[in-house]
């Protein structure tokens, strides 16, 4: 047999016809894996090794029997809960308003919702302690002056308890339970409520009978995210709760590494929260699915406007009351700190001043290095993380390669245990020989991309059932491969989705304070740590500067990727 001369070695090929996705998606597999169950192995290993680092469950003994430790995580799951019920209290009239009524000003609300959305909790924890401290705040200044009060006199509002630390925490939750409630309403077919009013049922009826069941999963959903956020938070805890003179169970873990460290304590202490997320998830999986909630039909039609009529003002005066006090106060409170050199200085000509500007932006030698940090890791986490999440959304929703459905667990899991904890579980997973990233920016990457994994996946997971799996066997039949297919058909088709998963994981890392609190060195602090180290000696005008400079600059980088052409902004443009 003879071959021709011009016919291309048999290694060009086979290399021709490789299939690279089943290399790469188990390699991204491998990495997840590494991500997830590293952290969590060494955590086990702490929580069931005594100090001669034999087994035991004295850890667990002394989590259980002793009250001081006990109690913590009583108090945090109660203020969780509430946390949950006052969010969803909120969010949905809020969103039934925006999505449903005439309601004047429905951008501006939805627009006031996502900058509460993107302010970390613990700023607006300190803005809240700037506005309504009992001695100082400013709210109780005025009210004080308004009736001849003095200094010292009961406050009108006292930030210092439980019920300020569930206020504050639910100003910056209740947009999870919004954006949920808020879409869904938006799909709700319009049909079933014409057939209601129809059948003689007016808006109130509808809405108990009709569209509020109809978005019963998604208060539901959104409810359980606010649950989960309070519960593992650490930044807002911190700020409030432990000048009023009690622990949370994340803030009690924290000063378990303070001296004496006890890290076996400490991981032994994650453990029920990750019994109690599963035991929730359950749950509400059990009572979905008693009741459908899906519509049968084709289109239905746009959204059933309900006009408000002499209610309309009232419904403002709602929607305006959540605005101002989610974010014109607080940003108030931060511009006003930031403006004079005490908090306590009224507002004149003659108190304003530039100093913390000039402090923060020239004196202050962490500034330029923390914006840096912060910027850098935000991008790199948002542009890795959405990446991976979308491979992992792929193989599990597309059962890919066997054993897909695990990646997706796998990557849901990080939301169950507090920031702070697996802090505690990365510092000692990379603080071991061959694996020493402590001191590097590279251990905050993993730590960010462990933590903002579950919000990509899950938002982009959601927009792949969406997508039918025709195109993608019709791609697969002329040839490509699964990896090519992900590339240019089912990315392009999930534009959308995959920038707000890029802005879902931007605005989570900058937010993050609990893991970054405890793997920061001198040379990779972040601003969220330079603002926490700053509140520690009661800088306040130096931490709004900060704070105001976050937000202006994550507003700018989120209104950015809404724009860019590669990410979907021209695309818009488009007609069909």
């Amino acid at each position: 047999m003879t071959i021709a001369a011009d016919a291309p070695p048999a290694a060009m090929v086979a290399r021709r016809n490789f299939d690279f996705s089943w290399p790469v998606f188990g390699t991204l597999g491998l990495v997840l894996v590494v991500l997830v169950l590293l952290p969590m192995f060494w955590l086990a290993v702490y929580a069931f090794s005594g100090k001669d680092g034999g087994f035991t469950l004295d850890n667990f003994v002394q989590l259980a029997t002793e009250p001081n430790l006990r109690k913590p995580f009583l108090i945090a799951l109660g203020m969780a809960l509430a946390v949950g019920a006052l969010s969803c209290l909120i969010a949905t009239p809020l969103a039934w308003l925006c999505a449903r009524t005439d309601l004047p000003g429905q951008r501006l609300v939805r627009a006031a919702v996502m900058a509460s959305f993107v302010t970390p909790p613990f700023l607006g924890a300190i803005a809240w302690e700037i506005l309504a401290a009992p001695n100082s705040g400013l709210i109780n200044q005025a009210y004080r002056a308004i009736f001849g009060l003095q200094m010292f006199e009961d406050p009108l509002l006292d930030i210092y308890t439980m019920q300020g630390l569930v206020f504050a925490i639910a100003c910056y939750t209740f947009p999870y339970v919004f954006t949920l409630v808020a879409n869904a309403l938006d799909r709700v077919p319009s049909d079933l409520e014409d057939a209601s009013a129809i059948l003689g049922g007016g808006w109130w009826r509808t809405l108990r009978k009709v569209t509020l069941p109809m978005a019963l999963p998604a208060m539901l959903a959104g409810t359980l995210i606010a649950i989960l956020q309070a519960l593992t938070m650490f930044g807002s805890p911190a700020i409030l709760a432990m000048p009023a003179g009690f622990h949370v169970i994340t803030t009690k873990i924290w000063s378990l590494f303070q001296y004496p460290p006890n890290p076996g304590l400490a991981a032994a202490a994650a453990w029920p929260l990750l019994i109690f997320t599963v035991v929730l998830l359950w749950g509400q999986r059990r009572i979905l699915g008693r009741r459908g909630f899906e519509s049968a039909g084709g289109k239905s039609g746009e959204a059933r406007i309900v006009k408000l009529g002499r209610w309309k003002w009232l419904a403002v005066l709602f929607a305006f009351t959540v605005v101002l006090f989610t974010i014109i106060l607080p940003c108030l409170a931060l511009l006003k700190a930031a403006l004079t050199r005490k908090v306590s200085d009224p507002i004149a000509l003659s108190t304003l001043t530039l100093h913390n500007f000039n402090f923060v932006l020239f004196e202050f030698s962490a500034t330029r290095l923390a914006m840096y940090n912060t910027f850098v890791l935000g991008l790199a986490t948002a542009t890795i993380g959405t990446a991976l999440a979308l491979v992992v959304a792929y193989l599990a929703n597309r059962n890919a390669i066997k054993g897909a459905n695990y990646l997706g667990m796998l990557a849901t899991a990080p939301v169950a245990i507090p920031g702070i904890v697996l802090g505690v579980g990365l510092f000692l997973s990379y603080t071991q020989p061959g694996l020493m990233l402590y001191g590097t920016l590279w251990i905050l990457l993993v730590a960010f991309l462990t933590i903002e994994l579950p919000a990509g996946y899950q938002q982009l997971s959601a927009a792949l059932k969406g997508v039918h799996v025709d195109l993608e066997e019709a791609s697969r039949m002329l040839g490509a491969t699964r990896l090519q297919t992900l590339a240019r058909i089912n990315a392009p088709l999930l534009r959308t989705s995959v920038v707000a998963a890029w802005c879902f994981i931007f605005i989570g890392t900058i937010r993050e304070l609990s893991a970054t609190i405890l793997l920061t060195t001198a040379e990779t602090k972040l601003v969220s740590v330079i603002i926490y180290d700053l509140h520690e000696s009661g800088d306040l005008g130096a931490i709004s500067v900060l704070g105001l400079l976050l937000l202006v600059v994550t507003f700018v980088i989120v209104w950015l990727a809404n724009r860019l052409p590669l990410l979907g902004g021209a695309q818009r443009k488009r007609t069909a």
